[in-house]
């Protein structure tokens, strides 16, 4: 994929992503949040990269819900209001919907609003009865969900998000999400597990090209949406796992010396220098039950594929 090298926003500039940009352009090393890689560019790329050979979540996933979705929807009952963070393609959330006994209906949340409504309306048009209430927004954020006469609420959190928040970052998105659910409610989410590191290296590294054209999207969001003017071949992608910490990082790397325009404000770089751009954090399972009870949750019941790649995991709000 090529991109201009200054595509400059001809919009107005968003206030909050601009501040959030330089904070993490300000930091050592640069940081930039994962959450802006999902433009409507970036949301198709990554659909994308879930078809890759290399990148086994995503078919890893659905394999696990095919085998197991009668299980998972009785642990979630009927007249639930199903919660989806990052709507993604929705190929998993047919799955479930697909099997819902009467759902109360379906809270799709995705930063990105152009994806979000197109994949809201063609979930319409499969299921015409079902109340479906978009929500354009930033579910790391606390925000108020559309009103329905449920029985409980379930939050929906596939793929392996989990893993971009750092610990501490994930400890208090799983309290905000025990909040959001309330008493009795669920949560249903995909973990991705340690594995062998070549397995995960290939993943992140695919020979195609579409992992380096998601991560350097980026800045072309940046571009349009923060008016900056991010050369795009000036910067190139590396993805490698930290076993330490038990996470594979991406960065965009500096290919020369050069300063760009933020805000306002210059923003300077050396050569070789990076910006961190995403953590995914693998996960043990005695790990993630530790941290989600610090959290607040329970895991109630955990289903992996046959390698133990990856987990989906059912958990509810500890009660008083």
């Amino acid at each position: 994929m090529s991109f201009p090298p200054t595509a400059v926003a001809d919009v107005h500039p968003s206030p909050t992503m601009v501040r959030e940009a330089l904070v993490g352009l300000r930091k050592t090393p640069k940081h930039l949040p994962a959450k802006f890689f999902y433009d409507e560019t970036g949301s198709a790329l990554f659909d994308r990269i879930t078809e890759l050979n290399a990148y086994y979540p995503t078919r890893t996933e659905t394999a696990i819900m095919e085998a197991h979705i009668e299980a998972m929807v009785e642990k979630l009952g009927p007249t639930v209001r199903l919660v989806e963070f990052g709507s993604g393609s929705s190929v998993k959330t047919r799955i479930l919907l697909d099997h819902l006994r009467i759902p109360a209906g379906y809270v799709p949340i995705d930063i990105s609003e152009e994806h979000l409504l197109r994949v809201a309306a063609d979930l319409q048009a499969v299921y015409p009865s079902l109340h479906i209430a978009p929500l354009a927004a930033d579910y790391t954020e606390p925000l108020a969900l559309p009103e329905m006469e449920a029985r409980r609420t379930v939050v929906y959190f596939p793929g392996s998000t989990i893993g971009n928040f750092t610990p501490v970052e994930a400890r208090a998105f799983l309290e905000r999400s025990a909040r959001m659910a309330g008493p009795n409610g669920g949560l249903l989410i995909g973990v991705d597990l340690r594995k062998d590191e070549a397995v995960l290296t290939r993943a992140y590294n695919d020979e195609e090209g579409v992992t380096a054209a998601f991560n350097k999207n980026m800045l072309a969001h940046l571009n349009h949406r923060a008016g900056a003017n991010f050369n795009l071949d000036q910067f190139a992608h590396r993805a490698f796992f930290d076993a330490e910490n038990s996470r594979i990082e991406m960065r965009l790397v500096s290919l020369v010396k050069q300063t760009v325009r933020l805000g306002g404000q210059t923003i300077p770089f050396a050569e070789g220098e990076e910006i961190v751009t995403e953590y995914s954090y693998k996960y043990t399972l005695p790990r993630f039950a530790e941290l989600a009870a610090a959290a607040g949750w329970r895991v109630m019941q955990v289903w992996t594929d046959v390698r133990d790649y990856f987990s989906v995991q059912y958990l509810e709000v500890v009660g008083d």
